[in-house]
C-alpha cells in the first residue's frame, strides 16, 4: 500500500507563535486541539487531496540543538511577487539566513525560531504547487533516496541526477520533494521531518504501509511510545519520519 505524504512536522519552542507566523506567510489556517501542538493547514481542499499537506508545529525544550538536514522553498509567480514575499515575511519576523552561499537565484531566511527556508526566483515548475513549492532534503545519494520515496508515497520522478532529484505526486497538485547531493551530512535528528498516512486512515492501513516500508528499506530505529498512535521509521540515508494512525 502506498502511503500519501499527510503533512510537515517541525519542532518549536513556541509551536502557537510559530504556526501563527506560517499562517500569515503562506495564507492558511491555524488550528490547535492539545497544548504543545498547533497545525496550520489550507483553507481549500481536504486531505488526501496532494494540495492539501499540511505543518504540524510540535513543542520541544530546545529546538536549537536539533540540526537542519531538511527546509521549505516557497513559490513566487514573478519578480515582483518574489519582492513582495520576502518584504511581508521580514515584516511578519523572518530574518535573513544567506551564509554567504552566493547564490542569486534563491533569497534565504530564517523564521522567528530560526528554521531555515527559501524563496527562489519564480519557476516554472512551482506555478501550480500552492505556497509551499518544495520540501528540499540534504542527502548523499539522490538516486536512492528518489527510488525510496518515489515507492513510498507513489510520487513521479521529475528529475534523476547524481546531483539532484525531484519528486512529485502523480497527480501534478502540491508541492515537491527534493533530494540534493549534500557532502559531511550529519547523523542527528531533524527540525523538520516528514508524516505519511494511509487512505483510509485506520490502523490496517498503517500497518500494511509500514510493512510495505520496511520491504523497500526503511527501517525502525525507534518505535516509539506504545500510547502514541504513531510509528517512527527511517528511510535508507537515516532521515527519520512517521507513518500515523488512528488516534
Amino acid at each position: 500500500m502506498a502511503l500519501h505524504l499527510f503533512q510537515m512536522n517541525i519542532k518549536a519552542r513556541d509551536d502557537a507563535a510559530l504556526a501563527r507566523f506560517w499562517a500569515e506567510a503562506l495564507g492558511w489556517s491555524v488550528s490547535g486541539t492539545e497544548p504543545g501542538a498547533t497545525t496550520v493547514k489550507p483553507m481549500g481542499p481536504a486531505w488526501p487531496d496532494p494540495g492539501a499537506v499540511r505543518i504540524d508545529f510540535i513543542a520541544v525544550p530546545d529546538p536549537s540543538v536539533v540540526e537542519y538536514r531538511a527546509h521549505l522553498e516557497l513559490a513566487t509567480t514573478s519578480a515582483a511577487r518574489h519582492a513582495e514575499l520576502v518584504a511581508r515575511l521580514k515584516e511578519l519576523g523572518a530574518t535573513s539566513a544567506d551564509a554567504g552561499s552566493g547564490d542569486p537565484s534563491r533569497t534565504v531566511l530564517a523564521d522567528p525560531e530560526g528554521n531555515v527556508f527559501c524563496v527562489p526566483e519564480p519557476r516554472e515548475s512551482y506555478r501550480d504547487t500552492g505556497p509551499i513549492a518544495a520540501v528540499v532534503v540534504d542527502c548523499a545519494d539522490p538516486r536512492a533516496m528518489a527510488r525510496f520515496w518515489g515507492g513510498a508515497v507513489d510520487w513521479t520522478a521529475h528529475e534523476v541526477t547524481g546531483e539532484r532529484a525531484l519528486l512529485r505526486s502523480a497527480h501534478g497538485a502540491g508541492p515537491f520533494l527534493e533530494f540534493v547531493r549534500t557532502p559531511h551530512l550529519r547523523e542527528t535528528r531533524h527540525r523538520l521531518h516528514l508524516d505519511l498516512a494511509a487512505h483510509p486512515f485506520d490502523s490496517a492501513g498503517q500497518a500494511a504501509g509500514v510493512a510495505r516500508l520496511k520491504s523497500i528499506g526503511a527501517t525502525a530505529p525507534d518505535p516509539g511510545p506504545k500510547e502514541f498512535p504513531w510509528q517512527v521509521l527511517a528511510d535508507p540515508e537515516g532521515n527519520e519520519f512517521c507513518v500515523l494512525g488512528p488516534a
